[in-house]
């Protein structure tokens, strides 16, 4: 089994796990066991992910997944805000920056991975990649 203590990327969403827990014990009745426990659960699986991606020989697939699961984060968290589950605006910021850096972390990795493979992984030009358009 593959060490994981020591890597940036889990140091971080370890922590913001963590302050996922104290942060929704804040929360209003309604928004706490709703909301907050999708909050909880899906911070805990992105540890889980990340500890997962580290143990596997390939691991683009799973720091693609990843980065669906941290998007599905972000979502939640923008949820909550919209909601005014958070107590303050500081607290939202907070979390935001803190899977923010975790979605640059993974990023990284996965960037690194596909350095290493020699570009083997299927990726747009950037030509192409500047004209497409959002949603």
């Amino acid at each position: 089994m593959a060490r994981y203590e020591h890597l940036p990327i889990y140091k971080q969403a370890m922590d913001v796990a963590v302050h996922f827990e104290r942060l929704v014990a804040g929360f209003s009745r309604y928004h706490k066991y709703t909301l907050g426990s999708e909050l909880r659960e899906c911070s805990r699986s992105i540890v889980g992910l990340i500890i997962w991606v580290n143990n596997e020989k390939n691991k683009v697939a799973g720091l693609k997944r990843l980065r669906v699961k941290l998007d599905e984060l972000l979502v939640l968290i923008r949820l909550a805000k919209e909601v005014k589950a958070f107590k303050s605006f500081k607290s939202y910021q907070f979390v935001v920056e803190q899977v923010g850096s975790v979605c640059r972390q993974n990023e990284g990795w996965l960037r690194s991975i596909e350095a290493k493979q020699g570009g083997n992984c299927k990726r747009e030009p950037e030509s192409r990649q500047r004209r497409r358009k959002p949603f």
